[in-house]
């Protein structure tokens, strides 16, 4: 009776055992994304914290399902300019996953990633170095406006 039990015990473990492994893809496919859609502003004091590459941005994105299309805006002193000769701004695209926006323009002249708590999202922007980064959204047209 024990040898006609071993391929049940064996079919078994092998079954809990796989679906322990599909478990982190079966939650991370669920999530439901963060909306990001909206207009976002918001600083950088540059890389490690230097005051002379400090400043400003603004987000303006539109998202469907997890992709992210939209644009952004550099806004800076002179001494942004000297730390990026051709400022980038431009369109840029990108995704969502849980509480994550990830983000790049098409040639690739910078990337980041956002995590997103409401409507503020903090994370970094890569480009010449990386920069950290803390907006807050200023407008979103996926809200209903307030109620008097």
């Amino acid at each position: 009776m024990t040898t006609r039990l071993m391929p049940l015990m064996f079919v078994a473990t092998v079954l809990a055992c796989s679906s322990g492994c599909a478990k982190s893809y079966w939650i991370q496919e669920t999530l439901v994304p963060v909306d990001v859609t909206g207009t976002w502003v918001g600083s950088s004091n540059g890389p490690s914290g230097d005051s002379t590459a400090s400043f400003e941005a603004r987000f303006e994105l539109k998202q469907q399902g997890s992709k992210v299309a939209g644009l952004f805006r550099v806004f800076g002193p002179a001494g942004l300019a000297a730390l990026w000769p051709d400022v980038p701004s431009g369109p840029i695209e990108g995704t969502v996953a849980g509480d994550v926006f990830q983000f790049s323009q098409a040639d690739g002249s910078i990337v980041g990633e956002m995590t997103v708590r409401g409507d503020k999202m903090t994370g970094y922007l890569q480009a010449s170095a990386t920069f950290p980064m803390s907006l807050r959204r200023v407008s979103s047209s996926s809200r209903p406006a307030p109620q008097p």
